[in-house]
């Protein structure tokens, strides 16, 4: 054979191959999506059995129950469809949750798998259910509640600096908040409901926004977000004066000398309680049924002290006992 010959045989068979025009390329990739796309058709008119995912939506009446967790949006199912069924609800085009109705508090939290195949059945539009999937299906549903709760300052929290005192009452407005929300939640929190202030040492009367702070806020609302706190504060002075403590429990037939025979009491008062606060208004005793005989002392202590006084201090700490027989 000659090389002319065989040259020709080769470009043959490469001709089909190569383009001949600007349009071949179109043509072949017109070629291809055609093919494709009857492909495709006749695939999805085939039926398929497969596992898959359905919706579900929980209807209930949300001004008596409400979810404390979140609902299941899904379950697990085996069914068989033709493949255009199949490509909807996957892409969940016009795809029907099956409702889960609940109508009073449940007693349990959880429905069984089986218990879910009639509002699937009814929900599937050309889907054929084989079996549920998903075992169990848990919830946790409350009674939505409202309760009214008397607002409180903190009475542990220490509010005015060094040598001021707080007046009492200390005004809030308004001075109840009201919850709503689930029962397990409204119902555990504090009554009064505390309030702390943002802000401490103040040595000056003031009106203080207070937020309303509590869990769960998600699910639990309160009627307010706030209060305003309106305290009075006042300036303390600090005063002292003499008392002569009472001897109890001395020993029968024993005369008993102090040194000291009186104790120093040194507090705060307010600057216009002087004429209210007297010596009479402080007691003090020396209990001799706690007397050190190693050293002969007795240590004083205040049985009684007026309401305005604060910060109260007693000197000296221990006083000399001499007893004799």
């Amino acid at each position: 054979m000659s090389f002319e010959k065989a040259r020709n045989i080769i470009l043959w068979f490469v001709r089909p191959f190569k383009p001949q025009t600007e349009h071949y390329w179109r043509i072949v990739v017109l070629c291809f999506v055609a093919a494709s796309t009857f492909w495709l058709l006749n695939a999805l008119n085939k039926s398929y059995s497969t596992q898959t995912t359905y919706p579900v939506r929980f209807v209930f009446n949300d001004q008596r129950l409400v979810p404390i967790n979140p609902l299941p949006e899904e379950v697990a199912v085996n069914v068989t469809g033709r493949g255009w069924k199949l490509l909807r609800k996957a892409l969940r085009v016009e795809v029907q949750p099956a409702e889960i109705y609940i109508r009073n508090l449940p007693r349990n939290n959880y429905l069984l798998g089986s218990a879910l195949r009639p509002a699937l059945v009814n929900a599937m539009d050309g889907l054929q259910l084989n079996f549920v999937v998903t075992d169990t299906l848990f919830f946790n549903f409350n009674e939505k509640v409202t309760r009214r709760i008397a607002l409180q300052l903190d009475p542990t929290q220490k509010v005015t600096g060094e040598r001021h005192a707080m007046l009492r009452p200390v005004r809030i407005d308004p001075d109840t908040v009201t919850f709503r929300g689930p029962s397990s939640m409204v119902d555990s929190l504090p009554s009064p409901f505390v309030l702390r202030l943002p802000i401490t040492n103040m040595t000056e009367s003031a009106k203080i926004v207070v937020p309303i702070e509590y869990d769960n806020k998600s699910l639990v609302k309160s009627d307010i977000t706030e209060a305003t706190v309106s305290v009075r504060i006042r300036p303390l002075q600090q005063r002292e004066l003499q008392v002569t403590p009472e001897m109890v429990n001395v020993p029968l037939n024993t005369d008993v000398t102090l040194r000291p025979q009186v104790v120093l009491i040194r507090y705060l008062a307010l600057e216009d309680s002087g004429a209210v606060i007297n010596s009479d208004a402080f007691k003090a005793i020396v209990d001799f049924s706690r007397y050190n005989r190693q050293d002969s002392t007795v240590v004083p202590e205040l049985v009684q002290k007026p309401a305005g006084a604060r910060n109260i201090t007693l000197w000296p700490e221990r006083i000399k006992a001499v007893l004799q027989k």
